[in-house]
């Protein structure tokens, strides 16, 4: 007879692989025809809002891993919330203006930008935009993450333009917005000011040089053959030199060196004796740096006269204490030079070209002046020592080239206006991590004003005009509205395609003069600033999102980009932060810690995981990681999280398979009816309910990972699914033990497959459409599961019981192992035990425990009393000697296990007496 016909064997269409990359396309179209974003929205309406405010990614090239592993989070999050008690919308941007977008149609369509028309300049960069929008678009899709993909926020749209207007003009009106003279970043390579925020520091190589300045006028204390000595890496700033520096506490000497005399810092002697190689030294004089204020000593080649003035910024860190000082060129400078009214130098154009105000140098890149500069103090016989340091220097974030200061007229932003609303409102945040909000505090604290004005063209313009009689900058809320309005319904591109009469409102006059003729701003804003108004142009702009946001959520990096933009702009207008929480993450490296670049090879593209292995096993990469600090990814740590998506597929697989024709409402057993085994696990699944809502609450979701990791894995998989193998397959389809079995593998399939909806959702709603009485068509439209309060009330002592069986177990699990490597038996049901336990503690476990075969999944167990001899053969362990044998009797050719008690039933000679049972009592329900 085929007693197999009589199993329970577990039947499911659910594939035991996942084949992700051909499956997760089909489940994300599915999606897109339920329009599944409109009907999670549609469910969770009325509810407590949760805003993610999607900080915008620049609309230039492929997705990278960055960007996955920043939107994947945010996914996870946003998923989580729908599905925790919130209405959590999110609508994905993208920041769009900027030099990256220039430069890009410069160089592929091998432009001219100066001999091309700007509207048509700006035209091909908004093509350039839209078509990047597009391709990170479907990128983004295809790893999952579900947003209001159709209606983004992108920083080009009319609608965005006008609102950032409204928010420049608001700060203009409250005193923030200014021009001025200053010393600003200048990348020559972009040809326009930097902010700060655009800056990052790089190792350059720059000449060292030490340049004799000859005193010509001492004032009484310096006689006129002293050379004033002073230290400069950046030789081509010489040609502005106005001033030498010095501190006035700072005490000074004049040596003689050879047959010349110098004045140096006393502090710096030693050193700077060493590197210029003097052999004797002679100190000569003494003085205070105060009372050499108003020397006058001579520019190296110029007919210039450079005075010593005194200045709090010099130190002995480095140099000589006699500082070169040249206001065109360098912030210090620049402020020391206005408090002496010494002027401003600044001999170097947009391009890095030195200018006629350099006579001798003129047309020459700043870098190659280096050499000839230096060249001319030689010949001049002011150059004491030439050589080369290598040291941190700032770089344009963009091009990855040096930058230089460059004294010009821009717009800033006046920091000072609102620093301490800025630094107050830092402290009303939820910083994750907590260093977030110092370390964003120093930068307000330390920064100086905000220049947000760009000499470019594609971008959004500076909304101001001038008076061309009195060139009276003219802003207020007359312009301002009309501007905004204007680009409401035209975009920025009006102010370029139109003349600046065109563009004022009707009516307008100057103020000061009563003109009614105007030129335009030609320069645009910053990008940050752009983005920085997203607070308004997006959140306070659409009707389903709130400001301020919930939760801000980007690299580490953005301390000093869009975080840092966004509170400018925000406690500008409105006093307080744009966010009430910030989360902030690492950076991701390669397996072995290196940063990822091109040359290194050691990139991993996002695209090529998700074609390989699929996105949900790149979403549980994420959910692994402590992303809060750097993190690595490679091929093989992917392949450790594809095997671990593996155990989590077959454990739902399994209870899958187990639940085939159970109906819950039917079927379940009373959960006092349930054995102690079935109440202790989904006591464990309760508690792994909570830890894991409460990990997602936190934002710690490798916590969400390893907790469910280890649930499905040690917990169901090798303890009581296992068991409860025998239960499932072979008891007759309605007994309690049977039931009870699918009442539990019900409870926790139900639970698991929601926990791990926000991470894996592809494999969730997969296995969401599986479920027996599944209610939803998606487990995207069901609510997270609350740990079940009854489950929780599992006795501690009970659990205490279970969890000191469990680690008996785990030593027996070890002797079993031993003795099926030495091949005593084949499968543990053909084993038999004889458990010695070496204490009472371990005794009384035992001892407590029903079925210790079935626990131990083997066919026969002895326990002997405390203090028996354990066998020769027995194994020693922990707690306990375990003596594995082979069982005696017969295998059962139904539940497969070794029994005594085969053949005694005689219609049934190859059964035991239990599978005879079921099997008489199968035949007779099928003749019914």
């Amino acid at each position: 007879m085929d007693y197999s016909k009589t199993l329970n064997l577990p039947k499911t269409d659910f594939p035991m692989r996942g084949n992700l990359p051909a499956r997760e396309p089909q489940m994300q179209e599915l999606w897109n025809e339920r329009d599944i974003y409109a009907k999670v929205q549609e469910r969770t309406k009325g509810r407590p809002t949760f805003i993610l405010h999607d900080g915008p990614p620049y609309a230039n090239g492929d997705i990278h891993i960055g960007h996955a592993l920043n939107k994947i989070l945010k996914d996870i999050i946003v998923r989580y919330k729908s599905m925790a008690g919130f209405d959590a919308p999110y609508v994905p941007g993208w920041d769009t203006h900027g030099l990256p977008i220039e430069q890009a149609i410069i160089n592929a369509q091998k432009l001219d930008r100066r001999n091309i028309e700007v509207n048509d300049f700006r035209a091909r960069c908004e093509a350039y935009a839209w078509g990047y929008i597009e391709k990170q678009r479907e990128q983004f899709k295809r790893l999952g993450v579900r947003g209001d993909w159709e209606n983004p926020y992108v920083t080009l749209l009319p609608e965005y333009e006008a609102r950032q207007i409204k928010v420049f003009g608001e700060m203009a009106k409250k005193g923030y917005i200014y021009k001025g003279l200053r010393c600003v970043y200048w990348s020559p390579s972009s040809e326009t000011a930097l902010a700060d925020a655009e800056i990052e520091y790089k190792d350059k190589r720059s000449a060292s040089i030490y340049v004799s300045f000859q005193v010509k006028d001492g004032k009484d204390k310096l006689s006129n053959d002293t050379g004033v000595i002073i230290w400069t890496t950046t030789p081509w700033t010489l040609p502005a030199n106005l001033a030498i520096s010095l501190h006035p506490e700072i005490e000074y000497v004049t040596v003689k060196a050879g047959e010349r005399k110098f004045l140096l810092a006393q502090g710096l002697l030693e050193a700077v004796t060493k590197e210029i190689g003097w052999e004797t030294v002679e100190v000569l004089e003494s003085f205070k740096g105060s009372e050499l204020e108003g020397v006058v000593t001579q520019h190296p080649f110029y007919d210039r006269e450079s005075p010593l003035i005194l200045g709090e910024h010099v130190t002995l860190d480095a140099g000589t204490g006699c500082v070169h000082t040249a206001p065109g060129h360098g912030e210090d400078d620049f402020a020391v030079g206005m408090k002496y009214g010494i002027g401003v130098l600044c001999p170097v154009d947009h391009e890095g070209k030195l200018t006629a105000e350099a006579p001798g140098f003129e047309g020459i890149f700043y870098e190659d002046a280096n050499k000839l500069i230096t060249e001319k103090l030689q010949e001049k016989g002011a150059l004491l020592k030439l050589g080369f340091i290598t040291h941190s220097y700032p770089h344009d974030w963009r091009t990855k080239k040096p930058v230089i200061y460059r004294a010009t007229e821009q717009w800033f932003a006046s920091i000072d206006g609102f620093r301490d609303q800025l630094l107050a409102a830092i402290k009303d945040v939820k910083w994750i991590p907590h260093w977030g909000e110092t370390r964003l505090a120093n930068m307000v604290a330390d920064r100086g004003d905000w220049c947000i004005s760009r000499q470019r063209v594609w971008g959004v313009p500076i909304p101001i005009f001038y008076c061309k009689s009195c060139n009276e900058p003219v802003i207020n809320d007359t312009t301002i509205n009309h501007i905004a309005d204007l680009f409401r319904k035209e975009g920025s591109k009006a102010w370029f395609a139109k003349d600046a009469n065109e563009l004022v409102p009707p009516g307008l006059a100057c103020e000061k003069c009563g003109c009614t003729d105007f030129r335009k701003e030609t320069d645009i804003m910053d990008v940050w600033f752009d983005s920085g108004s997203s607070h308004e142009a997006v959140l306070a702009e659409r009707d389903d999102l709130v400001t301020p946001a919930d939760l801000y959520l980007e690299g580490s990096d953005q301390y000093r980009g869009w975080f840092n933009s966004s509170l400018t702009t925000s406690v500008a207008i409105h006093g307080r932060a744009p966010y009430k929480g910030v989360l902030s993450h690492g950076f991701t490296l390669d397996g072995e810690g290196r940063k990822m670049s091109k040359s290194l090879g050691n990139t991993i593209i996002p695209q090529n995981v998700v074609d390989k292995l699929g996105a949900d096993i790149l979403r549980l990469w994420v959910a692994s990681v402590d992303y809060q600090a750097d993190q690595r990814i490679s091929d093989a740590i992917l392949n450790q999280i594809a095997e671990v998506y593996r155990k989590l597929r077959n454990t739902f697989r399994f209870l899958l398979g187990n639940l085939d024709g159970y109906d819950h409402q039917r079927d379940q057993v009373p959960y006092e009816q349930l054995s102690e085994l079935d109440r202790y696990v989904l006591a464990r699944g309760a508690e792994v309910v909570k830890r894991v809502r409460k990990a997602y609450d936190d934002y710690q979701f490798h916590t969400v990972f390893h907790t469910v990791h280890n649930f499905c894995t040690i917990d169901l998989s090798a303890f009581y699914l296992d068991i409860c193998k025998d239960r499932l397959y072979v008891e007759a389809p309605n007994s309690a033990k049977r039931r009870a079995s699918q009442t539990v593998a019900y409870e926790c399939l139900m639970n698991l497959v929601r926990l791990v909806a926000p991470i894996i959702p592809h494999t969730a709603d997969e296995v969401w459409s599986f479920i027996p009485g599944a209610e939803s068509s998606s487990v995207q439209l069901t609510d997270m599961p609350e740990a079940n309060v009854q489950h929780l009330s599992f006795s501690k002592e009970l659990a205490a019981k279970w969890d000191a069986f469990l680690s008996v177990r785990d030593e027996v699990l070890k002797a079993m192992e031993e003795a099926r490597r030495n091949k005593v038996f084949g499968n543990s049901v053909d084993a038999k035990l004889v458990l010695y336990p070496a204490t009472e503690e371990v005794a009384n476990v035992l001892a407590s425990m029903e079925d210790l075969a079935d626990l131990f999944i083997v066919a026969h167990v002895d326990v002997e009393a405390v203090g028996a001899a354990p066998a020769a053969e027995a194994t020693k362990l922990e707690g306990i000697s375990v003596l594995v044998s082979a069982a005696e009797g017969v295998k059962c050719e139904r539940c497969r296990v070794v029994k005594t008690d085969v053949g005694v039933k005689e219609s049934h000679p190859q059964l035991c007496v239990r599978c005879a049972d079921i099997v008489d009592e199968h035949y007779a329900h099928v003749a019914e």
